[in-house]
């Protein structure tokens, strides 16, 4: 009977807590949302804490939620589930702005304090990310620091649940900011800082439909192509200018692979695209090309042009010996056409031969 009593004040709890969610869900949808999620799995938590109860305790919160709140979604085993882990996941950041005692009463909308202002700042992020990124964050980003960064890239980019998911699954925050550059001798500081972390390694153009054997053009125009594709993979802030961008010199034309703009950075971008691994005429030549556009394209108001080298492959050494004394900025960086498989699914899928076989048969 005791226990019974428990429950159903547990019950009652969280549907009073749903209600009070709904009511200023016009005020601030999704942060109300998560601090309803958030107190509802701290009060589940307590109470199997303070119980003793196991998982046991969910399905049959949700045939009774379902039962007696069948108006309101969301509610199901798995998400009940979900907001449990939701809270354990956050527990020190005081997301619920609610206390559950007062809800019986007048409700209080109560400020939360946190001892720090980076707790501050980490809960403000958490706030602002949507449920559905939650989840993806939960599941794939253990590292919470990480899992933070994806947070703000969501609100910088505005990027879709299913953007996340690709940039998480093609390790995007480990790619971030690995390029061989010149930058800390040719920019000032903290554009250096800037530029460095707008450039990745390796970039990812799996979207690509390229067969084994292909060009430099054939790659050029398969990127502009998935020109959408292409401009998230390169990351915020960057505006298409052109593709075999023409410049003349001493009435001489030459062609500029992709030609783009930084809106943040406020500079021109110049882009070469080389099948195979890094040489060092390379760097010459792209230095070639940053001059020209500084002197025939670059605004007075606009930094210096940034010529960005995409190779098959490079030695890391080698590559920042070739940029050591070039005077314009510039940095290298690895394509894949496909996304690498992870070492331990490589020796667990059938070959090309074990496939026809079994076709065959």
């Amino acid at each position: 009977m005791k226990e019974l009593i428990i429950y159903k004040d547990l019950l009652e709890n969280i549907k009073i807590r749903v209600r009070q969610g709904q009511l200023r869900l016009n005020i601030s949808a999704n942060t109300e949302m998560l601090a309803t999620y958030w107190d509802i799995g701290r009060m589940i938590h307590n109470r199997q804490k303070l119980e003793g109860w196991g998982k046991g305790i969910i399905p049959r919160l949700a045939i009774d939620l379902k039962n007696e709140i069948a108006e309101v979604k969301g509610f199901s085993e798995r998400n009940l589930l979900r907001m449990l882990t939701f809270y354990k996941e956050y527990r020190d950041f005081s997301i619920s702005p609610l206390v559950v005692s007062e809800l019986k009463s007048e409700v209080k909308w109560q400020q939360s304090i946190t001892k720090t202002e980076n707790l501050k700042k980490e809960r403000n992020l958490i706030l602002s990310t949507g449920w559905a990124k939650h989840i993806i964050l939960i599941q794939k980003v253990k590292d919470l620091p990480t899992r933070h960064w994806y947070m703000q890239q969501c609100i910088d980019n505005g990027w879709s649940r299913d953007t996340l998911l690709n940039m998480v699954k093609s390790n995007l925050y480990e790619r971030q900011g690995n390029s061989a550059t010149n930058f800390k001798n040719t920019l000032p500081p903290l554009q250096s800082k800037l530029a460095k972390q707008m450039l990745k390694d390796p970039y990812i153009f799996d979207f690509t439909t390229l067969s084994t054997e292909y060009t430099e053009r054939e790659l050029e125009l398969e990127l502009v192509k998935h020109l959408e594709k292409f401009l998230v993979e390169l990351g915020s802030g960057f505006a298409f200018v052109g593709r075999q961008y023409k410049i003349e010199i001493s009435k001489r034309d030459f062609y500029i692979d992709l030609l783009f703009y930084h809106l943040e950075m406020r500079c021109y971008i110049v882009i070469e695209l080389k099948k195979g691994d890094f040489i060092p005429e390379y760097a010459g030549k792209m230095n070639f090309y940053c001059s020209a556009v500084d002197d025939l394209l670059k605004h007075q108001q606009d930094k210096s042009t940034i010529g960005l080298i995409l190779c098959q492959g490079k030695d890391k050494l080698f590559a920042e010996y070739s940029l050591k004394d070039i005077n314009k900025p510039i940095g290298i960086s690895e394509y894949e056409l496909t996304r690498a498989l992870p070492d331990n699914f490589k020796g667990s899928l059938p070959s090309i031969e074990e496939l026809e076989n079994e076709l065959k048969s």
